[in-house]
């Protein structure tokens, strides 16, 4: 989130929102103001490898939004995208042990495991599940910030029916902070 923010944030407050606050995550970087930013959603489905690196897991969703106040955070922590679980309605259930359910969702990284790494053809499936809740967004220019891992997972399941010199170009890894434009079409 950092990285996006830097890239397509609005620089210093302007008696804006904060995208980020200052020293988000003990960065030493100002705050920056989401006036003339594109808007930002935060989507579960886009990020690194789960599981045995401690660096991979997510902070709790509270966190998030204290540290990112003008992100979308609604479709973080959906874990029906996974198809770990459906929770029908959850915000309707105030009881325990609905309630224990739903702040464990909201607060703690339930995909990471401490012993278990996600292979690299279940982040292509779930690179795949994104792209399919990609083609359901209106937006027609739409930037995807994630990490290279994901990325590299997700596209390569991309230009199969293309010349080699063009797959290659789609399946290399992505440098540290590595810019790409790439239009995506749909021949269904």
């Amino acid at each position: 989130m950092q990285t996006a923010v830097g890239v397509f944030g609005g620089g210093g407050n302007m008696d804006g929102i904060d995208v980020m606050v200052a020293d988000a995550g003990n960065s030493s970087h100002p705050a920056i103001s989401n006036l003339v930013c594109p808007p930002f959603l935060a989507v579960e489905l886009c990020r690194e490898h789960l599981g045995v690196h401690p660096c991979d897991k997510r902070r709790s969703k509270r966190e998030y939004e204290t540290l990112f106040p003008a992100i979308d955070f609604s479709l973080a922590s959906n874990c029906s995208s996974f198809g770990l679980c459906y929770l029908p309605n959850i915000s309707s259930f105030n009881s325990p042990p609905f309630e224990l359910i739903k702040q464990q969702i909201e607060n703690e990284d339930l995909l990471w495991k401490e012993d278990v790494r996600e292979a690299d053809k279940d982040v292509a499936e779930r690179g795949m599940k994104f792209m399919k809740w990609l083609w359901t967004r209106s937006e027609k220019e739409i930037a995807i910030v994630s990490h290279s891992g994901f990325l590299f997972n997700m596209l390569s399941a991309f230009g199969n029916d293309c010349d080699p010199v063009v797959k290659n170009e789609i399946c290399t890894h992505f440098a540290n902070c590595e810019l790409r434009s790439m239009v995506f079409v749909d021949k269904g």
